[in-house]
């Protein structure tokens, strides 16, 4: 039998080598879910932010999203669920360059992120509502209630959403009273500075926990629906398998009385259960 050539031998080897890439290639994508089930072991990544994501004076992670992560992880055979806290403006990079494998968080999904990272459809949905004087003494039940009152005073969080909301509806710069968190907007309407605090449903009415009889988080706050937040698990954009693995479990298991039970600790309620998708949300303008 004759030997092959020297190129022939080259070529074979060329082939191997290209052959082997493409097997790493076609097998690191499925790698951090395979991982996951191997080792039964996930790390979230989440900010301290009560009560989407948080930690317990004890070292535990807890909040929302990470006790459904927790429990969905567990319904797909993962065990140990690691907390990894990061700023918030640190998760997403964080997500990418590999430093955990999914965002427990609480984040919203809006269009932006949808370019940088993949949701599961939203486990919540959240409008925004006022702290106001018991009884609501100026009858405001909107932006626009503020808006033609020049009387009015509304309280917002500095750097918040809310700000370019209550312009954009013409609350007017003077009646705007910036402060540099909730328990400032809490003070403000209780000691009659401003005649109403604005942010997320379950941030107001925490507030009106905190400040007892004097204050309360109105019920029918009118708003446009596009303020309204979602929010999701994150996943890298090859992680897809994992994604999907993820959602599926969470189709089966939102809105049961399982999941109310499991965040009702936090504020949230069947109110807060949406049928809206990740990808209706990603594709908005």
């Amino acid at each position: 039998m004759s030997q092959p050539s020297p190129n022939a031998v080259s070529s074979l080897k060329r082939l191997l080598v290209a052959c082997a890439a493409i097997g790493l290639a076609a097998s690191a994508q499925a790698t951090t879910l395979d991982t996951i089930k191997e080792n039964s072991r996930i790390r979230i990544g989440y900010a301290n932010e009560t009560p989407f994501a948080f930690t317990e004076t004890d070292g535990r992670v807890t909040g929302e999203s990470p006790e459904i992560a927790k429990v969905i992880f567990q319904k797909m055979g993962i065990k140990q669920v690691d907390g990894v806290l990061t700023e918030w403006g640190s998760l997403i990079p964080g997500l990418r360059a590999g430093r955990f494998d999914v965002i427990a968080a609480g984040m919203y999904i809006t269009p932006a992120r949808c370019k940088q990272v993949i949701f599961t459809d939203p486990q919540y949905a959240l409008p925004d509502t006022l702290l106001v004087a018991a009884g609501n003494p100026k009858g405001l039940h909107s932006y626009a209630d503020i808006a033609k009152n020049p009387d009015v005073k509304l309280a917002i969080m500095a750097g918040t959403v809310n700000l370019a909301y209550a312009r954009e509806s013409g609350v007017k710069d003077e009646q705007i009273l910036q402060v540099p968190d909730t328990t400032a907007q809490l003070q403000a309407v209780r000691a009659g500075r401003a005649d109403a605090a604005v942010g997320t449903q379950l941030t107001m009415k925490g507030l009106a926990k905190k400040g007892g009889d004097k204050v309360q988080a109105i019920t029918d706050f009118t708003d446009d629906p596009s303020h309204t937040g979602y929010g999701a698990l994150a996943f890298r954009p090859e992680d897809k398998d994992l994604r999907d693995a993820v959602n599926a479990e969470l189709k089966r298991w939102l809105g049961s009385e399982e999941h109310l039970k499991t965040v009702a600790p936090f504020g949230f309620d069947r109110s807060n259960v949406t049928d809206k998708t990740a990808a209706e949300l990603c594709a908005q303008q």
